[in-house]
């Protein structure tokens, strides 16, 4: 077991609570609440034993018209939170620190190939770690412009 595992763990255990296979539908809105796009989804959620990154993410997304898309996101630990700079997206994953039942992870990413735009985006986890309850806000030009909503649940 490499030591960047054993500090993430230890250094991050919400964060380790996440760990697994998720399925869960996105839904995105305008701020009138007009749904704009929606698919279902399947993460995993991993920390693996080897490599340079001590975190991977991977998110497969499926829409009804056949679409569908894998992204990974290997990120890095450093300071308290796991940060990511791949080729779509840079940013950081923390948790927030309420007292000892701290069930919410907060991140802040932008998306390289948008360039105005930025998201924060609150993950709340339940006490049996088996559901999540996920927000997206998308700001351009420092103008909240939709949300994301995400319902998961754990699979494995």
């Amino acid at each position: 077991m490499s030591a960047a595992r054993i500090d993430i763990r230890r250094e991050m255990p919400l964060l380790a609570r996440h760990e697994g296979e998720w399925e869960g539908t996105y839904i995105y809105v305008d701020t009138d609440g007009k749904i704009i796009d929606r698919h279902r989804s399947h993460l995993s959620c991993t920390f693996p034993t080897e490599g340079e990154f001590p975190y991977l993410q991977i998110n497969r997304y499926y829409w009804d018209d056949g679409r569908s898309e894998i992204i990974h996101f290997p990120a890095r630990y450093a300071d308290g939170r796991i940060w990511w700079d791949t080729e779509r997206i840079r940013g950081w994953a923390t948790s927030v620190p309420i007292d000892t039942e701290s069930r919410t992870t907060m991140l802040m990413w932008v998306r390289k190939d948008m360039p105005d735009i930025y998201l924060y985006e609150m993950i709340q986890i339940s006490a049996d770690n088996q559901k999540r309850g996920r927000t997206w806000h998308w700001f351009r030009n420092d103008e909240l412009y939709q949300r994301t909503i995400i319902q998961e649940r754990r699979v494995g």
